[in-house]
């Protein structure tokens, strides 16, 4: 079945049509072998009319009534032969009518089956081709949020690297202004100087141990 059209019912149409045009076919052939039988059966009684008129002994009005029965019987084998023929002409031209009409109703079927498959197969074809243009679209929305997101990321990185980094200066400054200062209050205490100098070494040290990681591998 194809959008209402059975191929399989269509053609059993038609081969019972052709089975209904050979059964008609028949009939005429046996219509067309009565019509033999008689004309062959008028003609032998027109001949036995004929012989009756020359050559009965009978009186004359005894052979022209038989005469008379004989024409009577042929026009009756005629006008049968004539309903007969016009039956069997009726019966063929009805016949090939059904056939012809079947024949045209087949065909548009099988047109509008072409259109319909053709039709389908276009719309299967314009769908195919939605599908492969919203994937190409979710596949590129979907690297740029990558993209973006990875980006993002390493913004977010690198600036809590420079708060980190931040942080540690400032606590380095601290530490070496207060020894600053704890310098200039006990000035005449050797053990001061090197402790400051030991923080300025670590404040470097520290300064040094958050550097980025790419930055290491590129100074490194």
């Amino acid at each position: 079945m194809f959008r209402g059209y059975d191929p399989a019912a269509v053609d059993a149409r038609i081969e019972m049509l052709t089975a209904k045009e050979q059964l008609l076919r028949d009939d005429v052939e046996s219509l067309r072998a009565r019509l033999k039988e008689s004309a062959d059966e008028a003609a032998a009684l027109r001949a036995e009319v004929a012989l009756l008129a020359d050559t009965s002994p009978s009186p004359h009005a005894v052979q022209h009534r038989m005469a008379k029965m004989m024409r009577r019987a042929v026009d009756e084998i005629a006008e049968m032969q004539a309903e007969a023929r016009a039956e069997a002409d009726a019966l063929i031209e009805s016949a090939r009518a059904d056939i012809a009409d079947e024949q045209r109703r087949h065909e548009e079927q099988l047109a509008n089956m072409h259109a319909q498959r053709e039709a389908l197969a276009a719309e299967c074809e314009e769908t195919r081709k939605n599908l492969a243009a919203e994937l190409a679209k979710m596949r590129a929305d979907t690297q740029s949020t990558i993209e973006r997101e990875t980006q993002q990321a390493q913004q977010e990185r690198e600036r809590l690297m420079e708060q980190a980094r931040r942080a540690v200066e400032e606590a380095a400054e601290r530490r070496i202004r207060i020894l600053e200062q704890l310098a200039e209050v006990y000035r005449d205490l050797d053990s001061i100087p090197p402790a400051l100098e030991a923080a300025y070494g670590e404040r470097d040290r520290e300064s040094g141990a958050v550097t980025p990681l790419d930055q290491k591998r590129r100074t490194g």
